[in-house]
């Protein structure tokens, strides 16, 4: 199982961080041992002092491919999620600085939360995923995938002329503009819209 990550997806995050905007997906990958799941607590690692939020939606990767056509892109999954990509920003920074890869930043365990998957067929539109983040009930983020920059059939496209897809395979699309920092005690709680309306997909604690 490959967590697949793209970064930079919507415009206005990469703005707000003050990077360019890309002119194809950038991709980065998370371990396995980054996942963290069933609702439990991510515990603030001690090598950061400036971890931060960033919510996406999770594509499940529901059958292996390579180089796939656009035309059969949409067939790779059948559900979503949404999941927080953790990153430890200050090491980052100093990674970036010194022209390193991000992996010490973005890769460590438990930086990979996922909430529980939902059919497409219960969504409204596939086209047009509405979502948030609330952080200790209030709203942070807000996001609809009609903004990303690259689709999810660009994504998919993309990444399966480098990496074969797997069955199970993971793919984080990109975060909205929000992100920000957190704190031991937080609770982050993250809701994607239904055709029975939003609906609390996602629940993490800091601790």
């Amino acid at each position: 199982m490959k967590i697949i990550c793209i970064g930079r997806n919507y415009i206005a995050h990469a703005k707000e961080l003050n990077n360019p905007v890309p002119s194809q997906p950038v991709v980065f990958m998370k371990p396995p041992s980054a996942l963290l799941i069933n609702e439990k607590p991510f515990y603030y690692p001690e090598f950061s002092k400036d971890i931060h939020y960033e919510t996406e939606i999770v594509l499940k990767i529901c059958k292996n491919g390579r180089h796939v056509q656009p035309e059969f892109a949409m067939d790779y999954f059948k559900e979503v999620s949404l999941g927080i990509d953790f990153t430890a920003r200050d090491l980052q920074s100093e990674l970036k600085a010194k022209k390193h890869p991000w992996e010490l930043a973005k890769g460590f365990d438990s930086s990979a939360v996922i909430g529980r998957f939902i059919p497409i067929t219960q969504l409204p539109s596939v086209s047009n995923i509405e979502f948030h983040l609330d952080l200790n009930g209030e709203k942070v983020q807000h996001g609809f995938s009609k903004d990303m920059i690259f689709s999810f059939t660009d994504i998919i496209c993309f990444v399966s002329k480098y990496f074969k897809l797997q069955m199970g395979d993971l793919i984080y699309t990109g975060t909205p503009a929000g992100v920000g920092p957190v704190q031991i005690g937080d609770q982050l709680n993250a809701s994607i819209m239904t055709t029975d309306g939003m609906v609390e997909v996602l629940r993490c604690g800091i601790r």
